[in-house]
């Protein structure tokens, strides 16, 4: 079967590979699209520390069952929770398994979904709602992420809210909070092509430049944001954070930062405000995002590139260089 295999650093090909034997308790998916995570790009760079070349990279996917499991028949769309828990340590014992102390994925602690076929556990399988296309159910694993987020934060409708990037989880962090009912929501974002992106889905952007405080702040009349979505992981962000929240308001930090960032926590005592933390998301999150996505198509939009899996390394070199692409697909069928 055709795999985009990462082979090492800055080095991925499709290849002709073995499908996959399933394990019991796991089931046969023929693969229909597979995007390209941020992760994948830090497995991409060799800067993963888990991910070991040769890997079937992929944990967004969709297909179709190739084989009957309860409650769904073979040839039934689907899409994937990717987390591979222990169920044993403390967090997973707790209701966290989404945290586990082992926690493992798809695609990069085993081969993943960007193949023509892949496997993974039948409790982790998601029927995909009626009307949602193959390419739109591979979206809905960044979306849980965001629902997660969101849910994290009790996001409280009707509150405003800031996000600080516009890439695919901020875009679609934006889209989320549309749905939970945000009275407004603001992007941030220095790259004018991806603003761009952003306000062509209706949202309200400011572009990132060195008075960017000062415009959050006028456009709050001093007051700041009831809730602050950092999807950005920048240090720039981190030093402005304290200033655009209002005073006893929330920031979720989203992103991942490629290095530890510093922020003043004195003004957080002056302000009260909270910080919250977010990984990936729970089942239910996954769930919800499904249920999200069959009635908001903006998601969707968001898939910017679709290509075949022989173009695997063009796939990598769109979000590697300077270009417009927010999601990057692959498709199988």
């Amino acid at each position: 079967m055709k795999a985009v295999v990462f082979c090492g650093p800055h080095q991925v090909e499709m290849r002709d590979v073995p499908v996959p034997s399933v394990p019991e308790g796991w089931a046969l998916i023929r693969v229909s699209h597979a995007g390209i995570c941020g992760s994948d790009l830090t497995i991409f760079a060799g800067a993963h520390p888990r991910a070991k070349a040769p890997l079937v990279m992929g944990h967004e996917f969709s297909g179709y069952l190739e084989q009957d499991i309860p409650g769904m028949k073979k040839g039934t769309l689907v899409c994937v929770d990717p987390l591979l828990s222990c169920g044993h340590c403390v967090p997973c014992q707790e209701g966290n398994s989404h945290v586990c102390s082992t926690l493992r994925l798809l695609g990069i602690d085993c081969d993943g979904g960007m193949a023509e076929y892949a496997v993974a556990p039948i409790p982790m399988i998601v029927r995909v709602p009626d009307g949602l296309s193959p390419k739109a159910a591979a979206f809905i694993e960044p979306a849980a992420v965001t629902v997660h987020a969101v849910r994290m934060a009790q996001f409280v409708p009707g509150d405003n809210a800031l996000v600080f990037g516009a890439g695919t989880i901020g875009l679609a962090t934006a889209i989320t909070l549309k749905q939970f009912g945000a009275s407004s929501i603001t992007i941030c974002e220095p790259n004018p092509v991806r603003l761009e992106i952003a306000k062509s889905l209706g949202f309200h952007c400011i572009l990132s430049d060195d008075r960017l405080l000062d415009t959050l702040l006028e456009e709050t009349d001093g007051n700041g944001y009831d809730f602050v979505f950092d999807c950005a992981g920048h240090q720039s962000v981190a030093d402005i954070l304290p200033d655009v929240v209002k005073i006893r308001g929330k920031i979720e930090i989203v992103a991942g930062y490629k290095k530890p960032p510093m922020m003043n926590f004195q003004k957080g005592m002056f302000r009260e405000f909270s910080i919250q933390f977010t990984r990936v998301y729970r089942f239910k999150d996954f769930k919800i995002a499904a249920e999200l996505m069959a009635k908001e198509p903006l998601y969707e939009k968001l898939v910017n590139y679709e290509l075949p899996p022989e173009e695997a390394a063009r796939g990598f070199e769109l979000l590697t260089t300077p270009t417009d692409a927010i999601k990057v697909m692959f498709a199988f069928s």
